[in-house]
């Protein structure tokens, strides 16, 4: 769980873990200025703090990098703002279980329409922008890339170097950009999604900036390809893992 004052929600996300099917919770707090982290202690759950507000990106490193040291075959990234659905995690980790991917998303756009679940209609017209976009580059056909619940096969992690990636939103781009850069299955599910005042939601500003970013990721990657500007942040730490 990458959090940042979520103490008005942590509680209610714990809860709806499916906790038999989990065997460790993971919070990482990025420097909160709420109670977060004393409810985390209340839930007993394994926790790392930042100093400070380091940024989206950087919180997951600390997820990731703490989960690789357990024993955990795969990595489920929960928003403690209880926005997705947490009864949903083995329907998220099912495909990786029956060995149909390596990473699984799950999208907000397979099931009922994100408008009137309460998505902004600019944010909803950026999304499909920015996903047409990144299914070009990226030659793949996502209903959708921007979702915070997504599933990681270990191994996955492990090949990635993700600590090479922004400490900003665009870190999610990032990683999809480095897994089909490693050849590895994506798989979506469908994941309703929850709109309300105590849900984390960028503003329009920086959802502005996090588009340009995307659009500059999609470039490099073209560059990176072509071999005219190659970038050690597309390059695998192991090859074991690549797709035959």
């Amino acid at each position: 769980m990458p959090a940042f004052n979520a103490a008005r929600t942590l509680g209610r996300t714990y809860e709806d873990l499916p906790r038999d099917l989990v065997d460790v919770v993971i919070l990482v707090d990025d420097g909160s200025s709420d109670e977060t982290v004393e409810i985390a202690k209340e839930l007993n759950l394994e926790i790392f703090v930042h100093d400070r507000n380091y940024g989206y990106g950087a919180n997951q490193k600390t997820c990731y990098r703490e989960a690789l040291r357990t024993d955990a075959q795969v990595v489920v990234m929960v928003h403690p703002d209880y926005q997705y659905d947490p009864t949903l995690l083995p329907t998220l980790v099912e495909p990786i279980a029956r060995g149909e991917a390596d990473v699984v998303l799950g999208s907000r756009l397979l099931g009922p329409s994100p408008l009137a679940q309460g998505m902004p209609w600019w944010k909803y017209l950026s999304n499909r922008l920015l996903t047409w976009a990144e299914n070009v580059v990226f030659g793949l056909h996502l209903s959708e890339y921007h979702t915070g619940y997504r599933a990681y096969r270990r191994e996955v992690l492990e090949a990635l170097n993700f600590e090479m990636n922004s400490d900003k939103f665009v870190f999610d781009q990032e990683m999809i950009a480095q897994i089909t850069q490693e050849q590895f299955r994506i798989a979506e599910v469908p994941v309703p999604t929850r709109y309300f005042p105590e849900a984390s939601s960028a503003s329009f500003r920086a959802s502005l900036r996090y588009g340009i970013e995307i659009l500059w990721l999609l470039l490099r990657v073209l560059l990176h390809r072509s071999g005219w500007i190659r970038q050690k942040q597309f390059e695998s730490l192991s090859r074991r893992y690549r797709r035959l």
